[in-house]
């Protein structure tokens, strides 16, 4: 699977895979239908879900690496990504250690394929959590 494939399979839920998201390790920045912005990473032996409000997205420009002008432009491209600044509304997490006996970085050696079901099980215990009533 590729971020392109990625992008199809989550239209065909309501997500819209934003720009800034990366394979290896796995770190996807995703429009949910309500315009929140939920961040999904792969790290050590952590799969960890966050969200944000839409306004912590930002855009970064990359200088170029001699900054003169001369050779290169003085700004490079344009990167989004999550403000340093922004807060997360919630997050789920699963333990790799507890839940699957990993001990060192398995969750970064995750292929994009091996790790969406892990994404959509976060997102299901998000979901599950705003079905809940209040009597």
């Amino acid at each position: 699977m590729n971020l392109p494939a990625l992008a199809d399979l989550f239209a065909s839920h309501g997500l819209r895979l934003l720009p800034g998201s990366y394979p290896v390790p796995v770190e996807l920045l995703v429009q949910l239908p309500d315009t929140t912005i939920a961040r999904f990473s792969a790290r050590g032996t952590t799969l960890r879900l966050r969200t944000y409000s839409p306004d912590a997205l930002t855009t970064i420009t990359i200088p170029a690496e001699c900054g003169c002008g001369d050779h290169h432009p003085q700004t490079g491209p344009a990167r989004v990504t999550l403000s340093r600044y922004a807060v997360p509304l919630e997050e789920r997490v699963i333990d790799g250690e507890l839940a699957h006996g990993w001990q060192h970085h398995e969750a970064g050696l995750l292929r994009l394929a091996d790790a969406v079901p892990h994404f959509f099980t976060l997102l299901d215990q998000l979901r599950a959590r705003e079905l809940v009533g209040v009597a």
